[in-house]
């Protein structure tokens, strides 16, 4: 069963700090990444900058159109009014099918704010002790979903990139 996870850091940069550390873990094999992407907020800035992590992933990663999709909505459809959300809202049920739901969308945007950053991971078979203890210190604050082997490959059916 896959996780998506989201790691939230007090600084813009702190997601990359993140990732190296991912990548680390991941040529130790004590996680499989699937996939990742990072979300970074100068505080001066209206918008988030978001880059899909391509290079950290394999074949299988869900790609550019869901990492778009979900931070879309969770960024920004708040900012395009009424008629895009409400499209939007219809995307965004198909998410909830795979274990992304209203909830999710909302505590990540809710935390996600200027002068942050995160990283969003869609990992299987982590050895939590090691990975727990390689984010020690961090200052990362954790949400979770858990992904089921059936939304898992929904989502990759749905999003992932053609070859």
């Amino acid at each position: 069963m896959a996780t998506l996870t989201v790691w939230k850091l007090d600084d813009p940069g702190g997601a990359e700090r993140i990732a190296e550390k991912v990548r680390a873990l991941q040529q130790q094999e004590l996680i499989q990444l699937h996939d990742a992407a990072i979300v970074s907020w100068p505080a001066d800035k209206k918008k988030p900058k978001t880059r899909h992590l391509a290079d950290m992933t394999g074949a299988g990663a869900l790609g550019g159109a869901f990492w778009g999709l979900l931070f879309g909505l969770i960024f920004f459809v708040p900012l395009l009014g009424l008629a895009v959300g409400a499209a939007a809202g219809a995307l965004g049920g198909s998410l909830a099918n795979v274990g992304i739901d209203k909830d999710f969308i909302d505590s990540a945007r809710d935390r996600i704010t200027p002068g942050t950053s995160a990283i969003f991971l869609l990992t299987s078979d982590a050895v939590l002790d090691r990975v727990h203890d390689a984010f020690q210190g961090t200052h990362a604050e954790l949400l979770q979903t858990n992904l089921s082997e059936e939304q898992e490959q929904q989502l990759r059916t749905t999003f992932a990139d053609e070859a």
